[in-house]
């Protein structure tokens, strides 16, 4: 059974290459960045890539798809960005479940920060819930680590999921994995390596835990680096020099604590290393620190696509 799916925000792509990874076949991406837009459509010709603003979009046309899936900003409900929440003109649920209304879709799948679990937005979370129950859906929130599948890093994701009424009996959660995920040091040995950096050994046993957070900034600040003061420190407890993105591996006489590639910033974002990032360093950087791990997507777009499966044969077992 083919499955379909659209996304909003789509950004890099992590989100879509996990729900490629779990079988849906991407009929449509929306993305207002250019460079993501890029980004996309280098590393998938064939995606029906859409430049432009979510507000701007309709969805008639995907009557009865399988999916809407995305990654709505985050600003609107992170400490950073001051969680003004419905009052945050970057608050994008709203079109969200526009855009619902629009296709019908059988499956809904957002994701989104860790504050919006926060007491503060109790209500908005309720009203959510309780505007796709009128369109025919059960929905639930639940707060996943994307260490807990596979990927090196601090990532706690609130994810979104809604199915019809129908389906929405056969879905289950994803487990986390039982084998626990790499170390930075694991990870990126050989990438650090990669230029003969002698220090490589002493570093990667020095980097034994999985990294903080990764963050993509805003357009708003200057060049790329690993987050704010904490985070830098966090970085710096694993012989991570958070201030900048490096444009190589360390050399062979390198002394120091040595910076990330984008390359590295992309694996330890779950990405596969043949994924590549359109525009220079700071815009491709972002991407990534934006993204949604796609080992997290793929997992739960698989619990989705079996939900919607086992539906199916009911259906047809009842016809």
């Amino acid at each position: 059974m083919s499955l379909y799916s659209i996304e909003i925000c789509a950004g890099a792509g992590g989100q879509a290459l996990g729900l490629e990874q779990a079988g849906f076949e991407h009929a449509s991406l929306v993305e207002i960045e250019a460079p993501a837009c890029q980004t996309l459509r280098i590393n998938r010709p064939h995606w029906n890539v859409v430049e432009g603003d979510i507000r701007h979009y309709s969805a008639d046309k995907w009557n009865g798809i399988e999916l809407l899936a995305g990654g709505v900003p985050c600003p609107p409900f992170s400490k950073a960005g001051k969680q003004l929440g419905n009052e945050d003109e970057r608050d994008l649920f709203p079109e969200a479940l526009r855009l619902v209304s629009e296709c019908k879709p059988k499956a809904v799948m957002l994701e989104n920060v860790r504050g919006l679990l926060d007491s503060v937005f109790d209500e908005y979370r309720a009203k959510l819930i309780a505007d796709l129950k009128k369109l025919g859906y059960v929905a639930e929130w639940r707060l996943l680590n994307a260490s807990d599948f596979g990927v090196p890093q601090l990532r706690p994701r609130v994810v979104f999921v809604a199915l019809k009424k129908n389906a929405a009996e056969y879905f289950n959660w994803p487990s986390a994995r039982l084998a626990p995920p790499p170390t930075v040091g694991e990870a990126l040995f050989d990438l650090i390596a990669a230029n003969g950096w002698r220090g490589a050994i002493p570093w990667c046993e020095r980097a034994c835990d999985i990294a903080p957070t990764l963050v993509g900034g805003s357009k708003k600040h200057g060049g790329p680096d690993l987050g704010p003061t904490r985070a830098k420190k966090a970085w710096a407890s694993i012989g991570v020099d958070g201030m900048g993105i490096a444009d190589a591996a360390p050399e062979p006489d390198f002394i120091g604590m040595p910076r990330l590639t984008v390359r590295m910033a992309a694996r330890i974002q779950g990405f596969p290393d043949h994924w590549q990032f359109s525009g220079k360093k700071t815009a491709a950087y972002r991407q990534i620190g934006n993204a949604f791990p796609s080992p997290v997507a793929c997992a739960v777009g698989t619990q989705i696509q079996a939900a919607l499966n086992a539906a199916a044969k009911s259906k047809l077992k009842r016809a």
